[in-house]
């Protein structure tokens, strides 16, 4: 019997053990923590750059920190009609008021109405100087000058010659006049000697010198007007010589002063009026006169305003803004010459007085001060009628503690 062949048996090679991953790894937890899609961890990123934000405009608003204060001043409406009195000299009772004085001329041409024969004297303005002694001398009325042109004038008044000071002879200024009517007499600046002197030491330290030139001397026929034509004339030269002197006088006003209309008035010496035969029958007339014009201070006589009409003024400061279209009138202007002390005068109109508010006391009164002080640091001036105050940042709840962050804005009427 064959044998069977023989089967080579191998034995099974051992079952592999299966791999298992770990269900999280150290990296895949990293990797897990960091990642940007959780939504935890965005709404927390934002949480803290919000907060950030918020603290560092906090920080940044305290550089700012400011306030504003905007006050309405009280103001008095009132209805003028007022008798006042003003003072050269002033002082701290009477109300000022200071001089100004401006000198002018005039000139008109008029058609003359007929001839007449005519006799003029020349006439001009000296100097006389006292070169002799300090003692004063007295010379009376018509005193004869010899002047250099060989000519004899005379003084048209009495005057009194000072004597010499300090060296510096003493003078006295008169007019004169020809000792003649002609043309002979008008002439340029002239030296004078004193006739009465002659023949005495006193002839050679008594002299003259005329100012300006000798004019009007005239003999003969000359052109004439009527004494009603010649008034319109004279009436009228006044008229435009004040309104031009006025002009002057007001743009030379110091700042803070006011010149009214009618607070002047014009000294004119009618017998003073040159009038000069010209060509074609015609007559020149030439005015001269000096404008005295009274300037009231604006501040002073606000304060004199109210004083005399707001209840309860305790002399803190104010001022009228409309107080240049008030109407002042001057009493007696017609007994005023320029030698005036004392004016009275009236003032009508409507005026606002308007309180002024000292800024930096409000400032330093508020500096560092409680947000909630605020009203009872304005019942401390009654000058204030209401006041809005703004403080930054909004939640601030006191004053700056430098005033430079303090501002007071005042709503002054125009």
């Amino acid at each position: 019997m064959q044998a069977a062949p023989e089967v080579e048996v191998r034995p099974e090679p051992p079952e592999r053990p299966k791999k298992v991953l770990p269900i999280f790894t150290t990296k895949y937890r990293a990797r897990e923590a960091t990642d940007p899609e959780k939504p935890g961890s965005k709404y927390k990123l934002w949480l803290v750059a919000g907060v950030s934000i918020i603290f560092f405009l906090f920080s940044i608003s305290y550089i700012f920190i400011n306030a504003t204060v905007t006050v309405n001043p009280k103001i008095e409406n009132l209805v003028l009609n007022e008798n006042m009195t003003a003072s050269l000299d002033g002082g701290t009772e009477a109300l000022p008021f200071d001089l100004i004085v401006i000198s002018g001329e005039e000139n008109k041409t008029l058609q003359s109405s007929g001839e007449k024969d005519v006799l003029e004297k020349a006439r001009g303005v000296v100097l006389i100087y006292n070169n002799f002694s300090t003692a004063s001398q007295r010379l009376d009325i018509d005193t004869r000058l010899e002047g250099s042109n060989g000519k004899i004038y005379k003084t048209e008044k009495q005057v009194i010659v000072g004597g010499i000071k300090g060296g510096i002879p003493g003078s006295v200024e008169v007019g004169i006049y020809g000792a003649q009517e002609g043309e002979e007499y008008n002439s340029g600046p002239l030296d004078f000697t004193i006739l009465g002197f002659k023949g005495t030491p006193k002839y050679s330290k008594f002299y003259a010198r005329s100012e300006g030139e000798i004019t009007g001397g005239f003999k003969g026929k000359a052109p004439i007007i009527s004494s009603a034509e010649k008034s319109v004339a004279v009436s009228e030269m006044k008229t435009t010589l004040e309104t031009k002197l006025f002009e002057r006088a007001s743009d030379q006003i110091p700042e803070g002063f006011i010149l009214f209309k009618d607070a002047v008035f014009l000294d004119i010496n009618e017998n003073d009026i040159d009038s000069t035969p010209v060509k074609d029958d015609l007559i020149s007339f030439v005015l001269k006169g000096t404008l005295y014009g009274f300037l009231l201070e604006e501040s002073r006589l606000a304060e004199e305003i109210a004083g005399r009409r707001v209840a309860g003024y305790d002399g803190s400061a104010v001022y009228i803004p409309n107080i240049r279209d008030l109407v002042l009138s001057l009493s007696n202007k017609e007994n005023i010459s320029g030698e005036v002390k004392n004016i009275q005068f009236n003032l009508k109109g409507d005026a606002n007085i308007v309180s002024k508010l000292d800024e930096d006391k409000l400032i330093a009164d508020l500096i560092g001060k409680s947000k909630k002080d605020f009203n009872q640091i304005l019942l401390e001036y009654p000058n204030i009628i209401s006041a809005k105050l703004t403080l930054r940042p909004f939640w601030k709840r006191s004053f700056p503690d430098e005033a430079k962050d303090i501002k007071v804005i005042v709503n002054y009427p125009q």
